[in-house]
């Protein structure tokens, strides 16, 4: 019998990710606690832009759009907040917060290492670019891999596409 494989990515869905700046785009604007201090928030390409006045309206601002992402079930790991916060640009406060996609070289290490500490025996994975490939005789053991990598703490969200 042949191996059975999956790979392991980190995608997000581009849609999705409109649909919740969309949404939170609305709230900021419809909401009285934002009135008057010119908060805004975009998507623009792979990176999500917030605005306002001041620095808590700011934080404020990306609390909501995390709000919407994790309702459209779209995993904050995604996101690359950057360390020092709202940065001041003229009069506003302005957040720009990347997507990460993909995994990274050390991720994939980390990973790696995990599947073959404390997976099944008999589990293969490799890495390919940014993503990993795993093998096995036995679909249960693939399965066992997904529950564990589910159950560890990673700073990448994880799909597990391909199956066969």
């Amino acid at each position: 019998m042949a191996d059975s494989s999956m790979d392991i990515v980190s995608n997000y869905d581009k849609q999705e990710i409109a649909n919740a700046v969309n949404a939170a785009a609305k709230e900021v604007a419809n909401r009285y606690d934002f009135k008057n201090v010119g908060a805004k928030v975009e998507l623009s390409g792979e990176t999500i832009s917030m605005q306002a006045n001041s620095e808590e309206r700011c934080l404020a601002v990306l609390d909501v759009v995390q709000t919407w992402l994790v309702k459209r079930k779209v995993s904050l790991k995604h996101l690359d907040v950057p360390e020092g916060g709202p940065r001041l640009s003229g009069k506003e406060y302005k957040l720009d917060v990347p997507l990460k996609q993909g995994i990274s070289t050390e991720n994939a290490k980390k990973i790696n290492k995990l599947i073959r500490d404390e997976g099944p025996k008999g589990v293969k994975s490799q890495i390919q670019g940014d993503e990993l490939r795993v093998s096995s005789k036995s679909r249960d053991d693939l399965q066992a891999v997904q529950r564990m990598l589910s159950g560890a703490d990673l700073d990448v969200a994880l799909q597990y596409t391909n199956y066969r």
